[in-house]
């Protein structure tokens, strides 16, 4: 790892927790420990309730001047624990971390406020505990009322501001105040899309100054629309460290994969004396198997024919959202016409294009038909989720609606 350019580096970092111990340090024990008597503060391996627990194992990347990075994972990873290590706040039970530059770290709701000073007084509070001179404070103070929008408020003691307003305030001196390293744990996953689409915005800026932005986020249409490069952590190491696309690509893929396959024994399978239908999947035709925007979905039916050998069995897909609208109906027949079925095991498949479905939930309902009317329903046959893919331009929330085709535009 060439670290000469490197403004933050992290080389083995572990992060152990004892859970489960309860502290019965007597003063004179803690006094002890004062003075370099330690045998007391951990307790022993085989302490009755202890349990060890390792929020980090081994993690080791560096990041460039002017990087914006993005840490993803899911709850519990280690993410949260990642950025205390390097803001500071606690300290890697092993390995080292070098940071080179004034950081600026927004990790929860009211981070280094005071609830008694005013909106005001904080900002001035924040701005010293950056090492920032007074004339500094005052030359950003206007940008960051105006950003955080909370003029009315300046006066008023931190601990009366609702949750959006400290977070507002809080992003905004995080932003503001020139730091090398801004620091952003979650921010836009409270407020509006205006205030998220500002803070993007804002992110952009301080990274097109040379300054390097660390962004967790669950949000993973937020990463991709800001960061050039992504971290997975997976419980507590970490899984990958690479380009945006090919990383969320691949997180998506294992983290967006649940039971996609139902089946059924003869005896319960949905269908009649003529026809039952025995197991249905759905599946990414992708090499990653991850659901995407940007990949078709194949569904198939797995068919046992008991009793129908002409040519009249008509089969529907209606798709519908996790709100319950329909986004739309295939009708197989009107697709691919008739012809005769064969007796036995039978396979039906139906492909659903890339570039149709929005990112969301779906749910799919299988009609079976004969004679023009309907010879059994099966509800939620199965459901799957559907998540963003690689994007061209700089929209970064959802798009409205439950299709979202790509069309051919000419100009």
């Amino acid at each position: 790892m060439n670290s000469s350019s490197h403004v933050i580096e992290a080389r083995g970092v572990h992060k152990h927790y004892r859970l489960g111990v309860t502290d019965h340090r007597t003063l004179g024990d803690t006094i002890a420990g004062l003075f370099g008597r330690t045998d007391t503060v951990m307790p022993s391996p085989g302490q009755v309730n202890g349990r060890d627990f390792w929020a980090l194992r081994d993690i080791s990347f560096g990041i460039d001047q002017g990087e914006v990075v993005g840490v993803i994972g899911r709850n519990g990873a280690g993410k949260s624990t990642l950025l205390k290590l390097l803001s500071r706040i606690t300290r890697p039970t092993s390995g080292s971390i070098r940071m080179r530059g004034r950081i600026s770290s927004l990790l929860e709701v009211g981070t280094g406020f005071h609830p008694e000073l005013t909106g005001l007084e904080n900002i001035h509070l924040n701005g010293a505990i950056l090492g920032m001179r007074r004339a500094e404070i005052a030359a950003k103070l206007e940008e960051i009322i105006a950003f955080a929008g909370i003029g009315p408020h300046l006066e008023t003691p931190i601990k009366r501001y609702s949750t959006g307003m400290k977070v507002r305030l809080g992003f905004a001196v995080a932003a503001h105040l020139e730091p090398e390293i801004l620091v952003v744990d979650e921010v836009l996953a409270v407020g509006d899309a205006e205030f998220q689409k500002r803070c993007l915005g804002r992110m952009r800026s301080v990274a097109d100054s040379g300054r390097t932005v660390l962004f967790v986020s669950h949000n993973m249409f937020s990463v991709q629309s800001l960061c050039s490069r992504v971290l997975w952590l997976e419980r507590g190491m970490l899984q990958a460290d690479g380009p945006t696309s090919d990383v969320v690509r691949s997180y998506l893929a294992e983290t967006n994969a649940p039971n996609h396959v139902r089946s059924w024994e003869e005896a319960d399978a949905p269908g009649t004396d003529v026809l039952r239908l025995r197991a249905v999947e759905v599946r990414a035709l992708s090499p990653e198997k991850a659901f995407l925007t940007t990949v078709p979905v194949e569904v198939e039916m797995r068919l046992d024919n008991l009793g129908i050998t002409d040519s009249d069995l008509n089969i529907q897909m209606i798709v519908r959202t996790e709100d319950d609208v329909i986004a739309f109906i295939s009708d197989m027949t009107e697709a691919i016409g008739t012809a005769a079925w064969m007796p036995g095991a039978t396979t039906v498949r139906c492909t659903i294009p890339a570039d149709l479905l929005n990112d969301g939930g779906y749910r799919i309902d299988l009609l079976f038909q004969r004679q023009g009317a309907r010879h059994f329903l099966v509800e939620d046959a199965l459901g799957f989720q559907v998540m963003e893919g690689p994007r061209q331009g700089a929209w970064f929330q959802k798009w409205r609606g439950a299709l979202r085709p790509r069309l051919h535009w000419e100009r």
